[in-house]
């Protein structure tokens, strides 16, 4: 989501100053308007990735989009394209109709779909009517794009693993302070640039919840409380997520240890695996 110019405080992007201390990639390079998935960001990453190696640096990739990395690491599968007239006509219809029709004709993906994701409970949909076949087993046949070159085989997949109590109050914490920054305001001014027309954006957290306060669905109370939760489970099935598609190095992290402890560790372990290979 920090590929968008304008979400800003509801993606947590580095500072001016933390941007000017290390150089990042791939932030603000799309308007709000326009759509980006995992083949663009494959071509974009590619590049980047290009360009720190030309300078004799190490890539750092970092975040928490599991599907782009896997991506990266073992190309884009060939999944059946869009069905416009399909499309059309599922967008028109409310979630629960649509979690319904899914829970119905693929139990299997009803069961471990992101259900507030309208955007990809649409694409599965679409899918199994198209196809008639499980969207879950297809997904796991599709056959593997062009890969980018290798990365590097000293370069393992890192994972900070908090205790749940430490991550939930962190959580709720960033939550707080992102309302405090502005989010309100910085999502009224995006709606009016747009925003409610990109599905891809409209499925940020924190920025969904407010349009929907915006438009009265609930008060800012309830929002603020909606988002420290939407974003508990996403992190809870990113967890899941990473532990069965990627291999991860897991690095347990202490509730006060500093971040400059946490790097040294990563550093430390990033040798040893490098040694064992």
């Amino acid at each position: 989501m920090q590929v968008y110019r304008g979400l800003d405080i509801g993606t947590a992007k580095p500072t001016a100053d933390q941007r000017r201390r290390v150089t990042h990639h791939l932030i603000d390079i799309v308007d709000i308007t326009e759509p980006f998935d995992a083949a663009r960001y494959l071509q974009c990453a590619s590049e980047a990735i290009e360009i720190v190696r030309a300078r004799g640096r190490l890539p750092i990739l970092c975040g928490g989009t599991g599907l782009y990395f896997k991506a990266l690491i073992h190309g884009v599968g060939n999944a059946p394209p869009p069905h416009p007239v399909l499309r059309a006509e599922l967008e028109s219809m409310p979630l629960p109709r649509l979690l319904e029709e899914l829970a119905k004709r693929d139990p299997k993906t009803f069961e471990n779909i992101d259900r507030h994701n309208r955007r990809r409970v649409v694409r599965a949909l679409e899918v199994v009517i198209l196809t008639g076949k499980s969207f879950s087993e297809q997904r796991a046949l599709w056959p593997i794009g062009r890969p980018l070159p290798p990365m590097p085989t000293e370069a393992p997949l890192f994972g900070i693993k908090r205790e749940p109590g430490d991550l939930k109050a962190r959580i709720n914490a960033r939550t707080e302070q992102m309302f405090a920054n502005g989010l309100v305001e910085e999502t009224r001014r995006l709606l009016g640039m747009g925003l409610a027309d990109n599905k891809t954006a409209m499925q940020a957290l924190g920025y969904r919840q407010v349009a929907e306060y915006l438009r009265g669905e609930r008060s800012l109370e309830e929002t603020i409380a909606l988002v420290k939760v939407r974003t508990w489970q996403f992190a809870r099935r990113q967890m899941t997520w990473f532990k069965h598609q990627l291999p991860v190095v897991w690095v347990p992290v202490g509730a006060d240890e500093p971040p400059a402890h946490i790097a040294t560790r990563i550093l430390d372990l990033r040798h040893r695996v490098a040694l064992r290979r």
